[in-house]
């Protein structure tokens, strides 16, 4: 598995994933906008010319918000969402950046367990955030130097 930065060649088979992983996927278009945005950055996990995760962020100010983080359930368990997100937080410090905030479910155990293993911490909660189903976002937040 090698990490990438998105190209459009990666565009449909994220969207694939998106409708794959999540009750409400990003659509195709939504996905292709972020190439256009000096704001975004979208790393892909590949296996061979297979895109099998990714993760994409928007960053203001050296702020940085995960939009989306997702494995394929054939792949995961194997580390790849740990790699993605590690790899995002040492590009993102490239560019300059100093934190990353995101949002998840608290339903959801492995992920996190994962950012809390990555040094996450919970710094607020969005009432009734999700979708399909309903549910609270907890909003964690991590800091590095740059």
């Amino acid at each position: 598995m090698r990490i990438v930065i998105m190209d459009e060649s990666h565009v449909s088979q994220i969207a694939q994933l998106e409708k794959l992983c999540f009750s409400d996927p990003w659509s195709e278009r939504s996905i292709a906008t972020e190439l256009t945005s000096d704001l975004s950055c979208w790393l892909v996990a590949m296996d061979g010319e297979c895109v099998v995760g990714y993760v994409g962020s928007q960053s203001v100010l050296g702020e940085s918000d995960m939009m989306n983080i997702a494995v394929h359930p054939d792949h995961r368990r194997q580390g790849i969402a740990e790699a993605l997100v590690t790899a995002l937080i040492e590009e993102l410090s490239r560019r300059g950046n100093h934190s990353l905030m995101l949002e998840v479910r608290p339903s959801n155990t492995p992920a996190t367990t994962l950012y809390e293993k990555l040094g996450f911490h919970q710094v607020g909660c969005r009432p009734n955030y999700y979708r399909n189903p309903k549910e609270d976002a907890l909003i964690l937040r991590k800091e590095w130097q740059i």
